[in-house]
């Protein structure tokens, strides 16, 4: 069974926050915490020795991001911009605009704020790499150290990170509105490393031949961060009055996913695709209209009808349901017919 995303609700901005890495802002005050962090597959694992947690605003320019990282020992090594930061501890931001799972981008900043910023249109797992030439003009990022940065001798509390992302980046390969509109959803996920160290005098260092820890707001149930399915959701709201609203396509979304899943699965066990959803042995949920699946040369598609609500109206009422048809191919994209 796979964790549930979690969900948050984005208000926005009342002012616009200072970004200066300290989350000192009244602006701040009008945003939620997350949850802490967890590990990555949730609850398979023990819950991670030092907290972490995210507090994120909006207005019509900017998505902002603060987070809180608590860390005994803060250090840092890599400063030129888009290296590989997350052999340094950092803190990192994964954002799917219109939740198709291509075109997202993802931000690692160390403590240092050194900066990569990255944009995918397929995930590594359908054959995709990083495009590292794809620099975000004027983002602003910040970091504020309570403690001594580099320096075993001393004890610290930890570091925060202040971001503000334009969305005439983000919407430049989404297929919706950036800014969002007032109840727009965004699939978003927050990931920390956290790598072993040891000290001599006041050096840090990383121990050698030990794997990282990987702690995240929404858990993936396994350890891979491209899986932007199981990010969580993010509401932007202008009302604080607003409630989250539940995905009415994410039963359709789960059962696609999982045969997407399955689909390769059974490639690399026999060599091809199952030509059926019963060859497959995907369960098929009973709120689901019309389940099928169709196989043309070396790609599938797999798609299934769910009845959508209709809008809240102020009495109360709500307007009729529609029918709408989900799919997801080869390369796990998910669209709408």
């Amino acid at each position: 069974m796979q964790p549930q995303p979690k969900h948050y609700l984005c208000f926005r901005a009342p002012s616009t926050p200072s970004i200066d890495g300290s989350l000192e802002s009244k602006a701040w005050d009008a945003a939620p915490w997350t949850d802490e962090f967890v590990d990555i597959e949730g609850d398979k694992k023990p819950a991670p020795r030092f907290k972490t947690r995210v507090k994120m605003l909006w207005d019509e320019q900017y998505f902002y991001i603060g987070a809180q990282i608590e860390e005994p020992q803060v250090w840092a090594t890599l400063t030129q911009r888009d290296s590989v930061i997350f052999y340094d501890n950092d803190f990192e931001v994964f954002i799917d605009p219109d939740g198709d799972n291509h075109n997202y981008y993802e931000f690692e900043l160390n403590a240092l704020n050194t900066i990569w910023d990255l944009r995918l249109p397929i995930p590594y797992r359908d054959g995709g790499g990083a495009i590292n030439e794809w620099d975000v003009l004027d983002i602003k990022t910040a970091i504020h150290v309570d403690g001594v940065l580099n320096d075993a001798r001393v004890t610290d509390k930890g570091w925060s990170v202040e971001m503000a992302i334009p969305w005439r980046a983000l919407g430049e390969f989404a297929k919706c509105s950036a800014p969002p509109r007032d109840g727009d959803q965004w699939r978003v996920n927050f990931s920390r490393v956290e790598w072993d160290i040891e000290t001599k005098g006041e050096k840090i260092s990383k121990i050698p031949n030990q794997p990282e820890h990987n702690w995240v707001w929404s858990p993936q149930g396994v350890i891979d961060m491209h899986q932007p399915e199981r990010w969580g959701y993010v509401q932007f709201c202008t009302s604080r009055d607003a409630t989250f609203r539940p995905d009415e396509s994410a039963m359709a979304r789960e059962f696609l996913m999982s045969a997407y899943h399955a689909q390769r699965g059974f490639k690399d066990r026999t060599g091809a695709f199952a030509a059926t959803l019963a060859e497959l042995g995907v369960a098929e949920p009973d709120s689901l209209i019309e389940p099928r699946m169709t196989v043309t040369g070396d790609d599938f598609t797999v798609s299934a009808s769910f009845v959508e609500r209709g809008m809240e109206r102020p009495d109360g009422a709500r307007s009729k349901g529609v029918l709408r048809r989900l799919n997801v191919r080869g390369d796990s994209l998910l669209w709408f017919e």
